[in-house]
């Protein structure tokens, strides 16, 4: 399994300044048009592998699909949902049941993300 890096040992580059650079080695006459395309190729494999690797050894330990945002909605305890406005969702949420409040919330989360109907959502469930 691949080691987690230590944030300090991280770079982070563009693609766009990767090619800048290149490009000024190439006009500088330090490595040809050929290899700097070789180059620029290989190192955006490697950088996807190291990305790629580790969210699959992720994905194998913690073996979890995507939320299905449509059948969520379709379960929602509260009626034409996507219509309403946060002060009438927060309105709608007095008398829920912990797990139908959790269910309104990963739904918000998935949506819209209103700030609002997230903070009232989490204060019921303090």
């Amino acid at each position: 399994m691949p080691r987690v890096a230590r944030p300090l040992e991280l770079v982070v580059l563009t693609r766009a300044r990767l090619q800048e650079v290149v490009d000024e080695m190439v006009e500088r006459g330090r490595i040809t048009r050929g290899d700097a395309a070789d180059l620029v190729a290989d190192l955006l494999a490697r950088a996807r592998s190291q990305t790629d690797e580790p969210l699959a050894d992720l994905e194998q330990i913690v073996p979890r699909g995507p939320i299905d945002v449509a059948r969520v909605g379709a379960e929602l305890p509260i009626a034409r949902y996507d219509d309403l406005t946060a002060a009438e969702v927060a309105a709608e949420l007095d008398g829920m049941s912990e797990a139908e409040l959790r269910k309104v919330r990963e739904y918000e989360k998935a949506n819209a993300n209103r700030k609002t109907v997230l903070a009232a959502i989490e204060r019921r469930l303090a």
